[in-house]
């Protein structure tokens, strides 16, 4: 995603609702000097990405974000990290890169995706039918 097409993002996402062309060229006036068919030419190619769905409203689009920006970071650091010829190198090196607090952060979130810890059979315990 390009410079531009980021801060039109951003506005949808943090906004979290239906925007127009309109909308988002008036905040970004706040900003810089842009021309409403830029920012629709943007949006249009948003949608064109797969970023944004659009409803036809009268005679312009009310555009949504498909996806979270949670998500979207996931797929850079998912496509960026497959780039690598080393994962774990790759991944030891962005590890020396966070701070503590998204080193916890890391840590909270893997211990979520792994889901409730199982414990393990103690000496002597009799295993499940599904584990024989």
């Amino acid at each position: 995603m390009g410079e531009l097409e980021d801060a039109v993002m951003t506005r949808v996402w943090k906004w979290n609702r239906p925007v127009t062309v309109r909308e988002v060229l008036e905040d970004l006036q706040q900003e810089r000097s842009i021309a409403y068919t830029t920012v629709m030419t943007v949006l249009d190619n948003l949608h064109q990405k797969g970023w944004v769905r659009r409803e036809s409203e009268g005679r312009a689009y009310r555009y949504e974000a498909v996806s979270t920006r949670a998500a979207y970071a996931a797929a850079l650091m998912n496509d960026a990290w497959s780039q690598s010829d080393n994962p774990a190198a790759a991944l030891i090196a962005f590890f020396g890169m966070m701070s503590e607090e998204q080193r916890q952060a890391l840590r909270d979130a893997i211990r979520i995706a792994q889901g409730p810890e199982t414990p393990a059979p103690g000496p002597g315990s009799v295993p499940e039918a599904g584990d024989r």
